[in-house]
């Protein structure tokens, strides 16, 4: 279950040293992506790093990493049994999470990293990871309207929590694309705890050529954001602005337009996307992706989709979908260590279809069958573009299903 506060995770934390360097990443979108484009650059400057990101995508510990590779199940399991003793001993009922998190900083200072790049698990003020001891800079990244019974119903009032990363005199690098009312929320608060702001400001001076090509607008602002942060953090680099580009435009960032193949599954020869967007606005830039780089004329994009229960996925069906594709509906398994997520009916997606008036063309209802559905999109496409999307813990499960 979610309980947010930072009395437990402190308590479980307060005889880990945290010796090292703190890279802050919170936002609605684009955290894992700045992430992974930071990870990029520490390691191109020669720096170890220990990166700690949500949730996982198909063990439990590859949300940990150091140095590029996810930490070994033996060893997450040692730093996790070493916590969960801690929790024990203390009384603390510590969540999951907070459980999870403590594991991560354990394994960090095991490791004796030089940065720690932590991504927000929700919100920010709250979160397990804003017991942070040594943060060198803070982000925020895209802000949009997701989590509102625990964060406010306003943009204005979840940028609030999200600026809860910052502290006293520590930088924060924010994503200028966010709406001004949101900047201005964020500027006012950095200015209360006398810290500065650095917005990053995508001009088209700064992304030019094969990179522009390579990458779309919302993830060079992430980039970007994930530069002036690098900058800032460890500002004495050897390498030139677009060397460090460069390097972190390769990074790999599974389940977010994630080319990937099932023809080991379902004989489809033809490479599909994943992308795990679940809220309006990573719809919006899955969207956009597909109208620029899949949908061809006379071919409709053929949907598999899955969405968590509780989710208000109206708006992200009419963002994604077109009159005269195809759709199958799934329910994504059981998540490991996150037992209170459950899927959406897949009936109930496939109803919000009809009452948003979209008109598809063919249609299938695969219910707990992930296979099955895979099955009939990779025959209904017949060659056509296929999009796995609407959750990220439906494509954890087309990922374990490749990797079985």
């Amino acid at each position: 279950m979610i309980e947010l506060g930072l009395a437990r995770i402190t308590a479980l934390l307060k005889n880990t040293p945290q010796t090292w360097k703190a890279i802050h990443v919170a936002g609605t979108n684009g955290k894992g992506s700045i992430c992974a484009y930071l990870n990029a650059m520490l390691r191109a400057s020669r720096l170890s790093c220990g990166r700690f990101t949500s949730p996982h995508l198909v063990d439990r510990w590859d949300c940990i990493t150091i140095n590029d590779n996810p930490v070994t199940e033996a060893q997450f399991q040692h730093f996790e049994e070493l916590v969960k003793r801690r929790n024990t001993e203390q009384c603390l009922g510590a969540s999951e999470f907070e459980l999870l998190t403590a594991t991560a900083f354990e394994i960090f200072e095991a490791e004796k990293v030089e940065f720690g790049v932590i991504e927000v698990g929700l919100g920010g003020r709250l979160d397990a990871t804003n017991a942070l001891n040594h943060k060198t800079v803070a982000i925020i990244s895209k802000i949009g309207l997701d989590h509102q019974s625990f964060l406010g119903n306003t943009l204005e009032e979840i940028a609030l929590q999200k600026a809860g990363i910052i502290r006293p005199k520590v930088p924060c690098v924010v994503d200028a694309s966010n709406p001004p009312s949101v900047l201005e929320v964020i500027r006012s608060h950095a200015k209360s705890l006398d810290s500065s702001v650095k917005f990053a400001d995508l001009q088209s001076s700064d992304f030019g050529g094969e990179l522009a090509e390579k990458l779309e607008r919302h993830q060079q602002q992430n980039l970007l954001c994930a530069y002036e942060a690098f900058h800032i953090a460890h500002p004495h680099h050897d390498l030139s602005k677009q060397e460090l580009f460069d390097v972190s435009a390769n990074a790999v960032w599974p389940g977010r337009l994630q080319s990937t193949n099932i023809q080991k599954v379902t004989g489809r020869t033809q490479p599909i996307l994943l992308d795990g967007a679940h809220n309006p606005q990573s719809a919006d830039a899955l969207s956009n992706f597909v109208e620029k780089r899949l949908r061809v004329p006379g071919k409709p994009v053929t949907w598999v989709l899955a969405a968590s229960a509780g989710k208000d996925i109206l708006e992200i069906l009419k963002l994604l979908l077109r009159d005269g594709d195809n759709v199958v509906t799934v329910e994504f398994g059981p998540v490991d260590g996150m037992p209170w997520v459950k899927p959406m009916n897949s009936g109930a997606i496939l109803q919000t279809i009809d009452d948003a008036g979209i008109s598809i063309s063919a249609r299938q209802d695969a219910q707990v069958d992930v296979i099955k559905g895979l099955e009939w999109a990779s025959k209904i496409s017949d060659g056509g573009p296929l999009v796995v999307a609407g959750s990220l813990y439906l494509v954890s499960d087309v990922l374990k299903i490749l990797r079985a």
